[in-house]
């Protein structure tokens, strides 16, 4: 994994992605350290590919969310006027701009942040996180900030990705579809059905950014269920496949250039789990969901933040 690269070394648009990046991060561990608990290695691992796909590699129009988010407004239906989707706070849905479609639900707070960082939602949007009546859910749905679709179970929010891109493609819309993975969805088989379907109908619109970090509830993945070697099983599914360092914006950006005519692209962006947190490396083992152990080592953690936010990327 490649070292932080020093800002004067950074062109204009990676500082901004970087400085979005740090952002996430600290953001996601002041609402961990306020709720003793939280996704907070997910924010670790994926706030890199989140502030490239959002500063960098997505064609999104401006947020047409409140800067506020709504109170949850009830499920969709003819008798629900009050209802609303998530997705626009990542635009308008026209033809030449790009769909982003968060797979795993339980990155919404890393997602929430990004909005923050991005401009497209207020900070203080993140005050309503996880509390009753509240749209800015902890396991994120279609109604809450930057979510289009339920998630549901692991592998699910692919296949309607998959059906999003495709009839996308059927009439003849130029933008992509964007999905945000985790490496754990790949022991699902909707996951590698979906694979099929998409190589096979030659639904290249879609793009798929994984964040490959090793990690799931159970703790190290290649003691749970190995996947390796992941990227040559995509390749035998069909699919058009680049493994980059997921802490490098410049990669990340460039990844979509290699994608090919007929194929779907998958990303694995292999990341690390305590990426710029530095205090996760002492938890060792499962770091899934993170819940202070005391109020010593809470306070450790407060500290840290303290620092982050001083010493800024």
């Amino acid at each position: 994994m490649a070292k932080p690269i020093a800002p004067e070394l950074m062109t204009p648009w990676q500082q901004q992605t970087q400085r979005v990046a740090h952002g996430i991060r600290c953001r996601v561990l002041d609402l961990t350290i306020q709720h003793n608990g939280g996704y907070l290695s997910q924010a670790c691992s994926s706030a890199d590919i989140l502030a490239t796909l959002y500063t960098r590699v997505m064609r999104l129009g401006p947020s047409q969310g409140p800067r506020l988010p709504r109170p949850y407004p009830g499920p969709p239906g003819a008798d629900n006027p009050a209802y609303f989707n998530g997705r626009i706070y990542n635009g308008p849905i026209a033809p030449d701009l790009d769909r982003f479609i968060l797979s795993p639900s339980h990155y919404a707070l890393a997602l929430y942040a990004t909005l923050v960082e991005t401009g497209r939602l207020a900070p203080e949007g993140l005050g309503q996180f996880n509390q009753d009546g509240s749209s800015v859910e902890m396991i994120g749905a279609e109604h809450s900030p930057g979510i289009e679709i339920a998630g549901g179970s692991f592998g699910q929010a692919l296949a309607q990705a998959a059906g999003i891109a495709a009839a996308r493609k059927l009439r003849g819309e130029t933008g992509f579809v964007y999905v945000f993975m985790s490496d754990g969805e790949f022991q699902e088989g909707q996951t590698w059905e979906t694979l099929l379907t998409v190589a096979f109908h030659k639904v290249d619109n879609l793009r798929v950014f994984v964040d490959v970090n090793g990690q799931q509830v159970d703790g190290r993945m290649d003691k749970v269920l190995n996947l390796e070697p992941l990227q040559a099983k995509l390749e035998a599914f069909g699919m058009r496949v680049v493994r980059v360092d997921g802490h490098d914006p410049a990669v990340l950006a460039e990844a979509p250039e290699h994608s090919k005519p007929g194929q779907p692209l998958v990303v694995l962006a292999y990341t690390q789990t305590f990426r710029g947190i530095e205090s996760l490396r002492d938890r060792g083992g499962n770091l899934h969901y993170i819940r202070f152990r005391d109020e010593a080592e809470r306070q450790r953690y407060r500290d840290e933040l303290r620092a982050m936010r001083a010493r800024g990327v």
